[in-house]
């Protein structure tokens, strides 16, 4: 017997693990058939991780999922909202990613004043 793990071995899965997914995946695909896609989309937007939230600022299909997540992202993401204001300038797209970069920036400013 060996005090530490092998690191060639390959890792376990817990099987609890598994089977947690596997019925989210089950209420996932279940709420997509049963209920409106964009009220899911919208929860699922507020459960996600920065690249999610940057991806369907850029492309999601419902204009409601695209202002959630310009809503949502953080200063990590400032490219892809000042992307959003260049490229689709004049639309509500532009406007709000426009309004959340000055959010932004007013926080920064914020704890710049803090921090002083």
């Amino acid at each position: 017997m060996s005090c530490c793990d092998d690191p060639t071995d390959p890792k376990r899965v817990d099987p609890r693990d598994v089977v947690r997914e596997q019925v989210h995946y089950g209420d996932l695909v279940r709420d997509l058939f049963t209920d409106n896609p964009e009220k899911v989309l919208l929860k699922l937007l507020n459960e996600s991780n920065s690249y999610l939230r940057e991806l369907a600022a850029l492309r999601a299909h419902f204009p409601s999922v695209r202002l959630r997540a310009i809503e949502l992202l953080d200063s990590k993401s400032i490219e892809v909202l000042q992307q959003i204001k260049d490229k689709e300038d004049g639309s509500e797209f532009a406007l709000a990613a426009k309004n959340r970069l000055e959010i932004l920036a007013d926080h920064r400013g914020f704890f710049d004043k803090l921090l002083k």
